[in-house]
């Protein structure tokens, strides 16, 4: 029993190891009257409810949030997954924001620039 409890103990420490930070793969924008509309995939190693993409963000180049997606549960079976975003305003003559991603163990993925057209 011991060996078991062992082996299934570092089955999971080496898989959540390898599990990476969340990574942007695409993103639609889409403006609708004076707010904009975000579609944003991303893919990440979820493995379980300890260690998942767990939300992304829209942000100025400042670093101001302009909105923020929660996303309340792992995507193991569903790589890479797509979730939405609406009602963000952002500020005339913004040019571009950017996507960041967000995991619970390794925190801010790397950042995705957005052009906004």
């Amino acid at each position: 029993m011991k060996f078991t409890l062992t082996a299934m103990f570092t089955l999971f420490y080496t898989i959540s190891a390898y599990a990476n930070s969340p990574e942007v793969v695409a993103v639609t924008a889409n403006k609708s009257g004076d707010t904009w509309g975000f579609s944003v995939t991303l893919k990440h190693t979820d493995v379980g409810w300890d260690h998942y993409a767990d939300g992304w963000g829209v942000y100025l180049a400042d670093g101001t949030e302009l909105g923020y997606r929660v996303l309340a549960h792992p995507h193991v079976n569903e790589q890479p997954f797509t979730r939405s975003l609406g009602g963000v305003t952002i500020p005339k003559g913004t040019k571009s924001v950017i996507i960041r991603p967000h995991d619970k163990v390794h925190g801010w993925g790397e950042d995705y620039t957005v052009i906004l057209k």
